[in-house]
């Protein structure tokens, strides 16, 4: 049996996670698959992979947001298959930042001007979809440093947008 990698949080701060990750077994690996799950507003739920090389590692995550829950779940490549899913969880430290305040303003029928207030030097994440389930499951979405943005949308349709 190929036990699940060991997922250890070495440190975390405002805007980045370490971990280490091993196996407790002889078994020979190859790398990891590893997952960074967290979640803006309710509707949209980012995810971040990395491919590991390697029997033992160590990682930096960072361009991470301040006070966020993140969910870290890894499998081991062996000769043998894939381990089984871990998952840690842990909530970086910090301020979360306020939420923008975006408004959307309709240029013609296929271009849409959004603009919103927040920090500087910072990236925006804009998506936008014809119903709550799509913007939760497989927005439209650009991102930019900048406090507006123009999309393009299809015509005779109503779009949320979310930033």
């Amino acid at each position: 049996v190929i036990p699940a990698p060991v997922i250890h949080i070495e440190s975390y701060n405002e805007d980045s996670i370490s971990f280490s990750l091993k196996m407790t077994t002889n078994i020979k690996v190859s790398g990891y698959v590893v997952n960074i799950y967290w979640t803006f507003d309710t509707h949209r739920q980012e995810k971040r992979t990395l491919i590991i090389e390697g029997e033992k590692s160590t990682q930096k995550v960072a361009n991470l947001t301040a006070h966020t829950p993140y969910e870290i779940s890894a499998w081991a490549k062996t000769e043998l298959g894939d381990s089984p899913l871990s998952f840690v969880h842990v909530v970086t430290s910090g301020t979360r930042p306020a939420s923008p305040s975006l408004k959307a303003k309709a240029i013609n029928q296929t271009a849409v001007e959004c603009s919103w207030t927040g920090p500087r030097d910072v990236v925006y994440g804009v998506f936008y979809a014809t119903s709550f389930l799509e913007l939760y499951r497989s927005p439209h979405n650009s991102t930019t440093s900048s406090h507006n943005i123009t999309v393009l949308v299809q015509r005779d349709e109503q779009y949320l947008f979310l930033v």
